[in-house]
C-alpha cells in the first residue's frame, strides 16, 4: 500500500536535540514484561553515567511493575544490537544519542 501525504512536511520537528541543550530523549523498552504496554522515554544530561541513568531514572520508573526484580541480571540492547554499558560511562561515550531506543530484559 503505497503511502498518500496531504502535503509537503516542511517545518522543524518540534521534539529536535537542539531544543533539549545539553540533554537529549532517551526511549526504555521492557521487553520482558507484560506491565508496560509501551516504551516510556526519559530526559537525561548527555553527560550522565550509565549508573546514575540506570539508578535514577530506570530503576524508580520500573520498581513500577509489581514484578520487577532490581537484584535480576538484565541484558541490554542498543539499536536492537547487544549493548553492554559500564556504570562510569556517560550516555554519549556509549554512544546514545538523541530519541535512541534501549531494550532490556531479564537475562536468561
Amino acid at each position: 500500500m503505497a503511502l498518500k501525504s496531504m502535503g509537503a512536511y516542511d517545518f522543524p520537528s518540534r521534539s529536535r536535540q537542539e531544543l533539549y541543550g545539553d540533554d537529549q530523549l532517551v526511549t526504555v523498552w521492557f521487553q520482558d514484561t507484560m506491565w508496560f504496554a509501551a516504551p516510556a522515554m526519559f530526559r537525561a544530561p548527555r553527560a550522565m553515567t550509565w549508573a546514575d541513568f540506570r539508578d535514577q531514572m530506570f530503576v524508580p520508573f520500573a520498581e513500577e511493575d509489581p514484578d520487577y526484580d532490581p537484584a535480576a541480571p538484565r541484558t541490554w540492547t542498543l539499536h536492537g544490537a547487544p549493548f553492554e554499558p559500564r556504570d562510569d560511562q556517560t550516555l554519549a561515550e556509549l554512544g546514545v544519542r538523541h530519541k535512541d531506543v534501549i531494550g532490556t530484559r531479564v537475562a536468561a
